[in-house]
């Protein structure tokens, strides 16, 4: 196994619900460490360059007006095989389709508003890693 940092969102809907502080706190007891932390407000040009992969498609416009509709807590973990860890725990996309245990599956309803962002790859937690932390300090 290998160490690895990787991103993940509290997204709008998740800070609306006063969800952060369980989500860190599952990824705390999973053993990872934060590296980093940030709240903010993503700009449209922000969001439109993290979602670049889906340009075109039709949820594209959807998807970045929702991740600009509110505060998001930008985190940077680290840990054993950090990248899929996270992405087990967050549980499928759709949260109808979540394993109960999972964030989406115990928090979320609506697959347009699911909770929680991980990258999906070591290229994308380096590029998106980035864009959220521009001062490399992860």
């Amino acid at each position: 196994m290998a160490r690895e940092t990787t991103l993940v969102l509290v997204k709008p809907d998740g800070m609306r619900r006063g969800l952060a502080g369980e989500i860190v706190a599952r990824l705390e007891q999973r053993g990872l460490e934060l590296r980093g932390a940030r709240l903010l407000k993503i700009p449209k040009s922000m969001a439109r360059e993290h979602y670049a992969e889906h340009k075109g498609k039709p949820f594209f416009g959807p998807l970045v007006d929702f991740i600009t509709s509110g505060p998001v807590l930008a985190l940077a973990v680290s840990g054993e095989s950090a990248i899929s860890v996270v992405r087990t725990m967050m549980g499928a996309t759709n949260p109808l389709d979540s394993a109960p245990g999972t964030i989406r599956g115990d928090l979320a309803l609506e697959l347009s508003e699911n909770i929680v962002h991980g990258s999906d790859s070591k290229a994308s937690a380096r590029r998106e890693l980035a864009l959220f932390f521009p001062d490399g300090l992860v």
